[in-house]
């Protein structure tokens, strides 16, 4: 049972503890029934390949009443200060002796949110074009855990709980998190002028794979969209920066992409934070590649930014984060 496996994890065990202390009744957790579920995993751009699975798995965990009155605490805990910054859901990892229904566990609590966040949606006039791209993201991030651990599942559900808490919106060819500014990036954009304080509304910009090139223009249609976006349904939060924490900032690789690349053209647009920075090569072997395990030895030299990873890592060094920010 998955209560069971759950409750023999320490990291797991302490979480659960956690949860079933709050004092407040959670709300009934609904499902879709088998009838229903496949559209809606098909509207959330699930692969169709993994449709049949997961409808079976949602008997498999509807006829465990403790799995359920779990799924009834997470989604309570997880809608309950709706599209609040910084209070979304961050579920552990759940132990691999879950198998596949802890697996895909966290899934249909996203599921079983969708009222809720639709609701929020709506209040807040997102519309409906915006709304479904937004939340469709689940599945894409289903298509990475298949590429990268086979079948369904979700590899980052913190991730994905931003989409479904109202903080992340997908627009165009970006995605920005309403967030709050940090102290080194509110510094260093203080150092060039006027700038908002640390704790001040900001977005921060995200840039998915599966999305086609990053180009100029589509990034410029993006912001224009982001602009009218926040100011429309969210007035009250004043955006005046954008930031972005990504390997893609990292300034070494202005050593092996020409200067119209679009990953160098994206750079550009930033002002750099001066911070202390941890080699991180996982980063980009995971995006460019698909897996961050992957031996540098073995990866392929298939185009400009593959050669740029490889050759950096097979040289002896190593890649970083960046961060940037620039005003809107």
């Amino acid at each position: 049972m998955l209560l069971t496996a759950l409750r023999a994890d320490a990291r797991t065990a302490e979480w659960l503890r956690d949860l079933e202390s709050e004092r407040s009744v959670p709300r009934e957790a609904v499902l879709p029934d088998a009838d229903a579920l496949p559209d809606i995993l098909l509207d959330l751009s699930v692969p169709h390949e993994h449709i049949n699975e997961l409808v079976a798995l949602r008997a498999r965990l509807a006829a465990d009443p403790e799995a359920m009155t779990l799924l009834a605490r997470c989604v309570t805990r997880f809608v309950r200060d709706m599209g609040d910054i910084g209070k979304s859901w961050e579920p552990p990892a759940f132990p691999t002796t879950t198998g596949l229904l802890g697996r895909c566990f966290h899934l249909y609590v996203f599921i079983a949110a969708l009222p809720y966040v639709r609701a929020h949606h709506r209040e807040r006039g997102v519309p409906e074009d915006v709304s479904r791209r937004t939340l469709a993201d689940l599945g894409r991030h289903v298509s990475v855990h298949h590429r990268r651990a086979g079948g369904p599942g979700l590899l980052f559900p913190w991730w994905i709980a931003l989409h479904f808490h109202g903080e992340l919106f997908q627009l165009g060819r970006l995605q920005f998190q309403r967030a709050l500014l940090g102290r080194r990036t509110a510094e260093a954009a203080e150092a060039a002028g006027p700038a908002p304080h640390p704790g001040a509304p900001c977005l921060s910009l995200h840039i998915t794979d599966f999305r086609g090139p990053l180009s100029p223009a589509a990034c410029d249609r993006s912001l224009d969209l982001a602009k009218e976006f926040f100011a429309r349904h969210y007035p009250e939060e004043r955006h005046e920066i954008a930031v972005c924490d990504s390997w893609l900032l990292d300034p070494q690789l202005k050593r092996y992409l020409p200067a119209d690349s679009n990953i160098v053209r994206f750079q550009d647009r930033f002002h750099p934070v001066p911070e202390d920075r941890t080699p991180d090569d996982t980063m980009p072997i995971g995006f460019v590649f698909g897996d961050p395990e992957l031996p540098p030895g073995e990866l392929p030299r298939r185009n400009s930014v593959e050669r740029a990873v490889v050759d950096h890592l097979r040289a002896g060094g190593h890649w970083y984060g960046g961060r940037g920010w620039f005003t809107l």
